[in-house]
C-alpha cells in the first residue's frame, strides 16, 4: 500500500481541516476568493477581504462591481480560503458552496462598518469607516451551505512535498 505524501497524493481524505481548525483559519484571514458566474455562464473569481460572523461570511463592494450584479442575478457562488500570507505552518484551504444575498439597505451597513473597520484596521477604524460609507456600497452576505473542498497540508508526512517527517492523520 502507498504511503500518502511519500509514494503518491492519490487519496486526500485523511488531510482535511476539522471544523474547529476551519474557524480557526477563518478567524486568521482577511482574504478569500469569490467564485460567481457571468451572464454568459463563465466564472470568475475575485479576491475580496472578508469577516465571518455566526456562521456566516461578509463582504462589501460598490454597486458597480461585477460580483454584485452576478449576485443579483444568480446568488450561487463559492467561497475559498486558504491560509496564505497568515504566517502559519503548512498549506491549509476551505471551499465553501453557497448563496451570496447583496443587502443594499443602510441598516445593514451601519452594522456591518465598524465591524468590519475594527478587524480590518483597527488602528483607523472611524477613517476606514468613513472612506467605505459612500452612496454605492453594498454588503454581501454569504450563507455557506457546504464544504466543498478542505486540505491540510500538516497532516501529511513531510508537509504534502514528500520525504519523512511531520505528523500524519493527526490533526496537529
Amino acid at each position: 500500500m502507498a504511503e500518502l505524501a511519500v509514494d503518491d497524493l492519490e487519496d486526500l481524505a485523511l488531510v482535511t481541516l476539522t471544523p474547529r481548525e476551519r474557524l480557526a483559519l477563518l478567524d486568521r484571514q482577511t482574504e478569500c476568493t469569490v467564485v460567481f458566474t457571468l451572464d454568459g455562464g463563465w466564472p470568475v473569481g475575485v479576491v475580496m477581504s472578508f469577516m465571518h460572523v455566526d456562521g456566516r461570511f461578509w463582504l462589501t463592494a460598490t454597486e458597480n462591481r461585477r460580483q454584485v450584479t452576478a449576485l443579483s442575478r444568480d446568488p450561487r457562488m463559492c467561497l475559498v480560503v486558504s491560509n496564505a500570507g497568515t504566517g502559519t505552518t503548512g498549506r491549509q484551504m476551505v471551499s465553501y458552496r453557497g448563496f451570496g444575498v447583496v443587502h443594499r439597505d443602510r441598516a445593514t451597513l451601519e452594522w456591518f462598518l465598524p465591524r468590519w473597520a475594527a478587524r480590518l484596521a483597527p488602528a483607523n477604524a472611524d477613517a476606514f469607516v468613513q472612506l467605505l460609507d459612500s452612496p454605492r456600497r453594498v454588503t454581501i452576505e454569504f450563507i455557506p451551505m457546504a464544504v466543498q473542498a478542505s486540505h491540510d497540508s500538516r497532516r501529511m508526512l513531510g508537509d504534502g512535498r514528500g520525504g519523512a517527517g511531520g505528523p500524519r492523520g493527526t490533526g496537529t
